[in-house]
């Protein structure tokens, strides 16, 4: 495609869906977007909103359209699987919300159709796009934390009163939030893992996927020489606001990103010095917002504000979605499509991303046992 090329994109799944609709709109690469959402009712709401005209029920009809370049699917976790290898069959690229899937044969069938079609897939981790971890990420180019000793994130979310796949969910299915920030980081995948569940949940949660654990803790060996990474994920009956957070401990600065409303802190030490010791340094730097990543027409997203409609005379909220990371999600997905790359991040990586959650449980469930985590780079998990 050449770099002016447009793009028709559908939208399907208009719940957490909803925040994509104006980017895709704005972006200078889109010719047009269709949304799709089996709810009729909120259908119509979101498309009379963004001024979207064409409107389907249906994701099957989204898939079959000749017309439709690319698909972002917002639906629910238990289609994702499904759905995203309908749409590449389909001839369309996929952009998909986490998880990629809840089992490693359908994460390893998403690598081989994805391998096979030669089309995009993309897990739109809000994660490895936040400003926090752009900037942690910035940090890592430029040196400042040396090499990386450790790394460590937690995600804390009460999941009570959601739609009915929520219900007792295997916490650590859902972790690729604090997950791909740590691999990404470190550019690398797990290797291994051990994890053990904690915590007493309501009977009725344990029903559907046979989990007993409102609490998931892992430690995961990475495929790096002498590295390993610590990931807590709570669902359930924890009294703590939601927070998503990681920390990169390097031997000359540590970054520490611990309060959703808050700056991150980043120590730095002096260097070290037999006999001596070290000095330290502590500061809350605000991560700068990277608009100036984006193209002008969506930079805007990047932060809340109150947009007016006069012709409706409508106000409502829109933009900085997971810490700005939704803008960005929206530019590499359709970029990448443009420029006839992979995008960040790809199948491969997004598999990896989610393997390493669902080995974790994996181990959980058998007391905490060793539980290598598959390749994905070299299709040996099939």
């Amino acid at each position: 495609m050449a770099a002016n090329q447009k793009l028709q994109i559908a939208i399907a799944g208009l719940g957490f869906g909803a925040d994509f609709v104006p980017i895709y709109r704005d972006h200078p690469n889109v010719e047009s977007v269709i949304l799709c959402d089996k709810d009729e009712k909120r259908l119509h709401a979101v498309a009379d909103r963004f001024g979207i005209d064409r409107r389907v029920r249906d994701v099957e009809d989204v898939i079959a359209a000749p017309d439709i370049d690319a698909v972002h699917l917002c639906t629910g976790i238990p289609d994702h699987a499904a759905q995203s290898l309908a749409v590449l069959r389909s001839g369309k690229h996929c952009a998909c919300a986490v998880p990629m899937a809840t089992s490693l044969d359908d994460l390893s069938s998403i690598v081989a159709e994805q391998r096979k079609s030669g089309l995009n897939y993309m897990m739109m981790e809000t994660g490895v796009y936040t400003r926090q971890f752009l900037y942690a990420k910035a940090l890592r180019d430029q040196g400042d934390f040396g090499r990386i000793q450790f790394l460590r994130g937690a995600y804390y979310q009460d999941h009570d009163n959601l739609p009915y796949y929520w219900a007792g969910m295997p916490p650590m299915w859902y972790a690729t939030h604090v997950v791909g920030p740590m691999l990404a980081i470190a550019e690398t995948r797990a290797v291994k893992v051990h994890c053990f569940g904690s915590g007493v949940m309501r009977e009725e949660l344990h029903q559907q996927y046979g989990n007993p654990w409102p609490v998931e803790t892992s430690i995961f060996q990475l495929d790096k020489p002498n590295l390993s990474a610590e990931v807590t994920r709570v669902m359930f009956h924890s009294a703590r606001p939601y927070i998503e957070s990681f920390t990169v401990y390097g031997e000359n600065a540590c970054y520490e990103w611990q309060m959703e409303d808050e700056p991150p802190l980043l120590f730095r030490a002096t260097p070290v010095v037999v006999g001596q010791a070290r000095q330290f340094s502590a500061e809350r730097p605000a991560p700068p917002d990277r608009a100036d990543l984006l193209p002008a027409e969506i930079a805007s997203y990047t932060q809340r504000f109150i947009h007016t409609d006069a012709k409706r005379n409508l106000s409502y909220e829109l933009g900085g979605g997971h810490h700005g990371s939704h803008p960005h999600l929206v530019n590499e997905f359709v970029r990448s499509v443009i420029e006839h790359r992979l995008p960040w991040p790809d199948a491969v990586r997004s598999a990896d991303i989610t393997a390493a959650g669902i080995c974790a449980h994996t181990s959980a469930m058998h007391d905490g046992a060793e539980v290598n985590v598959p390749r994905f780079d070299q299709d040996t998990h099939r």
